[in-house]
Parts: structure tokens; sequence; C-alpha cells
């Protein structure tokens, strides 16, 4: 009889797989067996190093009143193993997306599970979390025909959303990352227009591009912010799509600020957009991301795969040499 093995954060830089027996099966639930499970670094680096925020936060289950020891992550994508007694039996063999933390089996409702298109790989799959966080982005930030876009941080969040904004007839559109690993993996994806350039944050610093629209903040660290104001014209908008945990930092809203009436948008994908949800709900979003990730394909930024018992390693090459990695992914080895 197989065992069920999860991932538990004990405490700040320490993780354990321990193992238990399958989890007891309801006649109205299935058993899912994970295949592959995606690393949200920025959001999971948090968790590791104990800097996350303590939340009572409705819309956001998954990152509220976070304590040790802990479960934690939200990409799993596997096959659905053994269904209960009343789960219609289109259930049996199927390929589905869970937000789910980082384990080999978990038993649930169907309604909570997300078939996956045909079309798609499970390593693609494992990036819908990110997808739909980057479609929210979008969203938020309204880019209009001919803007000027600034995305600042190139980790997976921000190359979806760059990938994304490419398809806008923008008038120009730059990334930065000081990570050069991070910096190619746009340009290298083929059909991307060649109006995106990537930059070093320094190279943007001494650079005469400091008249955008639409700035993207997304490198997790709340000192960008202030880059991302300075880069920012008059009466532009800055989408903070960082979730910076407990870290804190000075914002400079002096100087031109309060004159500028830049907006400051707070963007994060539990909720929709006031202005949106009335035509459109979470349903219709996960609907576009799927679409995006047909179009996108982004397997190609998994840079490291693990088995989830090397999952100690996994998370000490993202706390130490993050320079090295965009997307780490655990596989499930049976």
């Amino acid at each position: 009889m197989p065992k069920n093995r999860s991932l538990i954060f004990t405490a700040p830089h320490r993780v354990e797989v321990r193992t238990a027996p399958l989890p007891p099966l309801q006649d109205d639930e299935v058993l899912v067996e994970t295949l592959c499970s995606a690393v949200s670094a920025g959001t999971e680096m948090l968790v590791y190093r104990g800097e996350f925020p303590q939340l009572h936060d409705t819309h956001d289950a998954v990152s509220s009143e976070l304590k040790y020891p802990l479960s934690y992550g939200y990409a799993c994508v596997g096959k659905v193993r053994e269904i209960g007694k009343l789960v219609n039996s289109e259930w049996a063999g199927k390929l589905i997306f869970s937000f789910q933390p980082h384990t080999s089996h978990f038993a649930a409702k169907p309604e909570s599970l997300f078939p996956i298109p045909h079309s798609l790989s499970p390593e693609n799959a494992c990036f819908l979390p990110n997808m739909e966080t980057a479609v929210n982005l979008v969203q938020d930030g309204a880019p209009i025909l001919g803007e000027r876009v600034l995305v600042l941080g190139q980790g997976v969040v921000g190359l979806l959303t760059a990938s994304l904004l490419s398809e806008f007839p923008l008038d120009n559109l730059i990334v930065a990352d000081s990570i050069e690993l991070r910096r190619k993996a746009i340009k290298e994806v083929e059909g991307q227009r060649s109006k995106v350039k990537s930059l070093t944050s320094v190279d943007l610093q001494l650079s005469t591009l400091d008249s955008f629209d639409l700035v993207f903040e997304l490198t997790g660290s709340p000192s960008a912010l202030n880059d991302a104001i300075a880069h920012t014209v008059f009466s532009g908008r800055v989408v903070i799509g960082s979730w910076y945990g407990q870290k804190h930092a000075e914002i400079d809203l002096g100087g031109s600020f309060h004159r500028s009436r830049i907006k400051l948008i707070s963007s994060q994908v539990s909720t929709i957009s006031p202005e949106l949800s009335g035509r459109w709900d979470k349903s219709r979003r996960f609907e576009v991301a799927w679409q995006a990730l047909e179009r996108i394909q982004p397997r190609r930024w998994i840079t490291h795969r693990f088995k989830l018992e090397e999952a100690a390693k996994a998370y000490q090459l993202l706390d130490e040499n993050p320079q090295e990695t965009i997307q780490v992914v655990f596989d499930y080895v049976y």
C-alpha cells in the first residue's frame, strides 16, 4: 500500500518530508496522485525564511494565519486514481490541477479541481496560479494602445506578465532584472515582439527611459517601489504585485510625487477588481489563464527539478543562489 508524502515547513530554513497513510476517501471525493508541483519562489521563500506576516484575510485562505509547522504550496498537478461512490465516473483517470500544498496524494471534492486542457502538459499546467496572477496584474494595469510600459522583476510572474503585455500594441515594453538568466528568458521565447527590451537594474537607472505610463513592480523588494515611482510619468500608474511579507523599506513620497498624480495600485489575485467584478468572475479569469498558457508554453522556464525528498536542497538553492533559477518543480516518483 503506497504512503502519502507531504512537505512540511517546521521552522525558518527547515523543511521535512513526512509520510502517513493515504487520506481516507469519502463517497463524494476523489483520490489524486500528484505528478508534479511548482514552487512559487517569491511566496514560498517568505514561508521558508519565516518572513510571512500574520494575516487574517477571508479572501486568501492559503496565506492567512500561517504558523509552523505548516504545509504550503498551491500548484499541484495530478491524476485521479480513485473515485468515491457518489462521483461521476468521468473523473476516473482525469488529469487535474489543484491549489494544494506539496504532497504526493490528496483527497478532494471534484468541484475544487480544475480539469487540464488536453493541449497542455502537466509541466505547463503547474504555472496556472502564476498565470492567473499575471492576468490579474495586466487587468489591473489596463494598458492602453500606444503606452510605454515597464516591468520590474523577471521572476516567473514577471516573465508571464511581460509575455501577456507583449501581445498588446504598446509603444514600447521594457523589462528589468538584476539576474542575467531571467533577463534572457523573455527574449528567447519564439514569437516575442522585438520591441521587448531587457535591461539590468543599473542600465535602467542610467538610461533616459524614465517616462513610462504604466509600471509593474514585481521584484519582491519593497525598495524597488521607489524605482517604479521614479520612472512613472505624471498621472501614470504603478501596479504593485509583489508580496513583501514582513519586509519594509522607506518609500519616497516626497519631492515631485505629491504633484505627480501617480496612482499606486495594489494588485492581488485572490479578488477581482471592483471595476471588473460586475462582468468578470474567477471562472472567466481561469479560462483566460488556460488560453494564455497554451499560447506561451512556460515549461521552457523550468530550470530545476527535484524529487520531493530533495526539498531541502531545492529551498536552499532558492535561498542562497536565486540567480541560478527561474522555476523549480518537484517531480513525484512512485
